[in-house]
């Protein structure tokens, strides 16, 4: 039932917007929401960051969004404005980000006619979007952004379009409380099966080489839910691993945490991850960077699959014991199913012994690389950045490529939240403008960037975004001067033909940084790094840092496409272990 207050369509997205508990709006205007800017212009509870391009908008928002537990909002126009939003809103989907986008459309008695700056928004966004609506009635307006919201950060979040006809937006129309609207087809499961519970702590208290392998999904449930996961997982005394999008939901200073998993994950994780009898899945989606090739992937385990999406149960690996439930919720099922098997312990030697065999990949030093104190290597800056910012509450952002892996695998997490990075749809661009969004959620936090200078670019103009509202960012660029895993792939993959990734027109960074009215620094050799990341963390204004990095160095360990866990190159200078060898080219042999 609707409230009997009316008032114009701006207005009602507006109240509708305030109501929702939204402090800021990452947009662009055009003709078709400009009611609605006029809207925000005579209000004083929504903040508005005028984005350059409607694809910063939405990386921003998803920035916003995974750094707060907010719902990030989008406002752009129609046709353009639309469809330049598109890779941003299939980013939040691969990633589970919730994003309500809210687009202008022609007037409803212009739509199909090919209008000015008209386009089908909603049959573009299907695919790309958790749901999306075309509003075309006035009753539906205040409802229909409500129920946006609920869809967006209920279950397995995800973004959410809101087609706006610009007759609507001036029309008289009536508003609706959000506590009146309860969407009748959509409520997710929140509980898990207690039957299936109690299978599956039977199984995890009997495992003799169990694995706890936390996704993304762990994140999106709350920092509840991760403190529920560390405590349980730390309650087993089992090792932890985590994907690329799960990083800070298990503190990464754990004993108990092996590091980051799948094709740039670590040699004790990965070959954990082979060789167990039990793997317990937790927010997670098995996707091709972690499992490898499926018909190799943990050919011994049997598999608990958590997760509030039930699409995701055995999509691509079958679970043996599939758990459909909120995180934070079946973390407290297990952890009260397993107070009450605790009688019988689990297999406290099988145990003990699992340890002893991680502990000796453990010993091999994976991520062992180089020093040249003439270079810049790549994990050298990166270990430097950890290290001088180990004392700050930092949030990381990344862009993609081989920076974003070695950040993966260098910078540490202890806490949720404070790592942003496109891991489904790999979207180089992302990280800048995600940046921008996470320091709009947290002003007086230290916000870094690690990016490469060829995905820094894909979203170059967002610095007029960060100087005009005053954010100031930190980009640390680690620049090689090539697409870097384009360049790492065709050497290992393709007889060293590197066909169009090496980038010869760079600007100079530094200078563009001062040109936009922002700072530039640049780092050229390794006694330069501390110096060039204490003065970029003091700077009270946005900060662009060109570190010259070694042009050659590859990122390791590293999983071929299609290859099984257990076959991983790595680089020269990780140490031998005795239960394996390796080939000519780096392959482990296990």
């Amino acid at each position: 039932m609707a409230s009997r207050k009316r008032m114009g369509g701006a207005e009602i997205v507006i109240k509708a917007l305030v109501d929702q508990g939204v402090e800021v709006v990452f947009g662009y205007p055009g003709g078709a929401v400009l009611p609605i800017y006029d809207a925000i212009f005579q209000q004083n509870r929504i903040r508005h960051v005028l984005v350059r391009h409607e694809q910063g908008a939405v990386h921003m928002a998803e920035g916003y969004a995974r750094s707060t537990g907010k719902v990030g909002v989008v406002l752009v126009t129609s046709g353009p404005g639309a469809t330049n939003a598109i890779t941003g809103l299939t980013d939040a989907l691969m990633d589970s980000i919730p994003v309500v986008c809210l687009t202008g459309q022609v007037p409803t008695h212009l739509i199909g006619n090919d209008a000015f700056q008209e386009c089908d928004t909603t049959g573009i966004t299907r695919p790309c979007t958790k749901h999306n609506y075309l509003v075309k009635e006035t009753d539906a307006l205040a409802r229909t952004i409500h129920e946006a919201f609920y869809v967006a950060s209920h279950g397995r979040p995800g973004p959410v379009v809101v087609d706006l006809p610009k007759d609507i937006q001036f029309a008289d129309c009536p508003y609706t409380d959000p506590k009146l609207v309860k969407p009748a087809t959509y409520r997710p499961a929140m509980k898990g099966n207690m039957d299936n519970i109690a299978e599956a702590i039977e199984l995890i208290a009997k495992a003799e080489r169990p694995i706890f392998y936390g996704g993304g999904g762990i994140i999106n449930s709350g920092p509840a839910a991760c403190k529920k996961f560390t405590n349980f997982v730390r309650t087993t005394g089992y090792p932890c691993t985590l994907t690329l999008m799960g990083l800070g939901a298990y503190p990464a200073s754990d004993k108990q945490f092996l590091g980051m998993l799948g094709m740039h994950g670590t040699y004790e994780a990965n070959l954990a991850m082979h060789q167990c009898d039990v793997m317990v899945a937790i927010g997670s989606r098995f996707d091709d960077r972690i499992t490898g090739r499926l018909d190799a992937f943990a050919p011994g385990a049997k598999i608990i699959h958590v997760d509030v999406d039930p699409s995701s149960i055995n999509k691509n690996v079958k679970a043996d014991i599939p758990i459909i439930g909120d995180v934070g919720h079946v973390m407290s099922q297990f952890a009260n199913a397993w107070k009450k098997r605790i009688k019988r312990r689990r297999n406290g030697k099988a145990i003990d012994a699992w340890w002893k065999q991680i502990d000796r990949w453990r010993a091999r030093n994976c991520l062992a690389y180089k020093k040249d104190d003439n270079v810049i290597k790549p994990q050298y800056a990166l270990e430097r950045l950890q290290a001088l910012t180990a004392d700050r509450d930092t949030f990381i952002t990344t862009e993609v490529g081989q920076h974003q892996m070695w950040a993966a695998q260098f910078l540490k997490f202890d806490k949720p939240n404070h790592w942003m990075t496109s891991g489904g749809l790999g979207t180089m661009g992302y990280g800048f403008p995600a940046a921008l969004g996470v320091q709009m959620g947290h002003p007086n936090k230290l916000v870094v960037d690690v990016a490469g200078e060829a995905s820094f670019m894909m979203n170059i103009q967002e610095i007029s975004t960060a100087v005009q509202h005053h954010l100031p960012v930190k980009v640390f660029i680690l620049n090689n001067q090539y697409l870097g895993m384009v360049r790492q792939w065709q050497e290992l993959l393709h007889g060293g033909r590197y066909s169009e990734s090496y980038a010869e027109a760079l600007p100079d960074f530094v200078k563009l940084a001062e040109c936009f009215g922002a700072v530039g620094l640049q780092a050229t050799k390794p006694s330069e790094v501390d110096d060039v990341i204490k003065e970029m963390i003091l700077t009270d204004n946005m900060v662009i840092v060109d570190v010259r990095v070694d042009q050659k160095e590859n990122c390791y360990p590293m999983i071929p496409s299609g290859s099984p866990h257990n076959e991983m190159i790595l680089s020269s200078e990780a140490k031998a272990v005795s239960s394996g060898g390796i080939s000519e080219k780096g392959k482990v042999l296990v």
